[in-house]
């Protein structure tokens, strides 16, 4: 719902650029995953940068305090009052926003999140964009891992923090910068997906469902996205398409470049076989186009992350990898935090936090704790919060995303003012349709009382799945620390 008689940004495209000399660079909408990345990127190729959000919360506020970025809480006019030379605009801006009409009014130059990557790092190399609804995130930072295992040098950004490296960027010195190539809008002033402004060479697309109902019409308008971004391989290029998702297998068509495809499927030029799920590890067997076999172990688990380690394979033999390299960077990967990320273990309690929010990934990530953790309690806590699923859009979806779950806990939604009365999703709703499938679900007004619900009721062996795309008011944290006290 628009503001009426309100100030909005009508910002000039002639300023639509980087200036010559450059120093002060500042974004807005820091903390964003990307955006934190893109900070990080520009500090270290020596620009002051500044930023200025709403929401700031770990970990992307860690991370930035680690780099010395500043952070200013809130949007206001005063936070230009420096006179950046340049303002990278994050797509969670509104031409509203009070920070986004002062840029107007004083005309600084202005950059979206993705043309200040092409700008700043991507430029004279060769592209590798990992796309698709789901997987983005684990598979960009594998991907990377696997690069510089083999001593490629990659540039890369990822949409979080990976655990093998000291943050979510790198320029790099290699020829390849691998990208995780969103679909959404880039900003208010650039309608198009983010992915579209990448140039692909490579494109690895793990999925394609309805998501970004602010922004999404329907699956048609989704599927249109993608294939714009397909079009955009070179002939020289590769598709790497996951044959499982029917969307996917479909539009693959559209690549004029050659396509490979993995899946856990038979029928895939990649798949894998005999896969063992241990307390530490997974092991699996991974085939290939022309007969091929290699034998894997990875900390990584549950069919949606299989697939994501298919896609790595595929493209490193590709770039011609050793298998050795590719084996080695399976083996050693720590994945990336907030994705099936253990915080911690109290009085018997696993307490994991994951970033899921689409109906897939939350049935995906409950079905591959339950695998993973099998005989324990799975506690399913999970806070609608995306664009979408605080839309009734997905309503009827979640009603059958929890049957792996022995207890689910659910809160109001966020941020509800926002959306249109006729438009919202009902929390209470999805706890009544889960109890009629017979799971114990509970709804609860505010996050405080979960914590409650959680240290009254909870025991030893449980284990607590926190399931949001936001900060969840830092409940894994706050629980862990309670289970501390005395």
């Amino acid at each position: 719902m628009e503001p009426q008689n309100q100030p909005f940004a009508v910002l000039s495209p002639e300023r639509n650029r980087a200036p010559s000399p450059l120093r002060h660079i500042h974004l807005m909408g820091i903390c964003g995953t990307g955006m934190a990345s893109l900070a990080g990127m520009l500090k270290h190729q020596g620009y002051a940068v500044t930023g200025s959000d709403q929401n700031v919360y770990p970990p992307m506020s860690d991370y930035l305090e680690r780099l010395s970025i500043p952070v200013l809480q809130g949007y206001r006019p005063s936070n230009l009052e420096s006179r950046p030379d340049l303002v990278i605009v994050g797509n969670v801006i509104t031409r509203y926003n009070p920070e986004a009409v002062e840029l107007s009014r004083l005309g600084i130059p202005y950059l979206s999140m993705p043309q200040a990557l092409q700008a700043f790092a991507m430029r004279g190399k060769k592209s590798i964009v990992v796309s698709g609804t789901h997987g983005k995130t684990t598979t960009t930072a594998l991907v990377s891992w696997v690069l510089e295992r083999a001593g490629l040098d990659p540039g890369f950004m990822v949409g979080g923090i990976p655990a093998n490296f000291d943050g979510g960027f790198r320029l790099g010195k290699g020829p390849y910068f691998v990208i995780e190539g969103d679909e959404y809008d880039t900003a208010f002033f650039d309608k198009g997906p983010k992915f579209l402004h990448y140039l692909p060479w490579v494109v690895i697309l793990t999925s394609i469902e309805f998501d970004h109902a602010d922004i999404y019409r329907d699956i048609d308008h989704v599927r249109e996205s993608f294939r714009k971004l397909l079009r955009l391989i070179p002939s020289d290029g590769l598709l790497i398409a996951n044959r499982d998702d029917p969307l996917v297998l479909t539009e693959s068509g559209e690549a004029t470049c050659p396509v490979i495809f993995y899946g856990l499927q038979p029928g895939s030029s990649w798949s894998v076989r005999n896969v063992s799920v241990r307390p530490r590890e997974t092991r699996l067997e991974v085939f290939g186009d022309s007969g091929r076999t290699a034998l894997y172990t990875t900390p990584l688990y549950g069919r949606h992350n299989l697939s994501n380690l298919l896609s790595a394979v595929a493209l490193a033999d590709f770039l011609k990898i050793e298998t050795s390299c590719v084996r080695s960077a399976l083996e050693n990967f720590r994945g990336v935090k907030r994705r099936q990320e253990i915080k911690g273990e109290k009085k018997g309690m696993l307490v994991l936090d994951d970033f899921a929010h689409h109906p897939t990934a939350v049935r995906e990530t409950l079905r591959a704790v339950r695998e993973k953790y099998p005989g324990r309690r799975l506690v399913a806590v999970f806070e609608p919060r995306s664009n979408s699923s605080r839309r009734k859009t997905f309503q009827q979806e979640y009603g059958s995303c929890f049957d792996q779950a022995d207890r689910i806990l659910i809160p109001e939604p966020p941020l509800m003012e926002k959306i249109a009365v006729h438009e919202r999703f009902s929390s209470r709703k999805l706890v009544e349709d889960l109890r009629e499938r017979g799971l114990e679900a509970l709804y609860f007004a505010e996050t405080r009382l979960i914590l409650e619900e959680i240290l009254r009721t909870g025991r030893e062996g449980d284990v607590i799945l926190f399931m949001s795309n936001g900060g969840f008011d830092n409940l894994p944290a706050r629980l862990l620390s309670a289970l501390e006290g005395p």
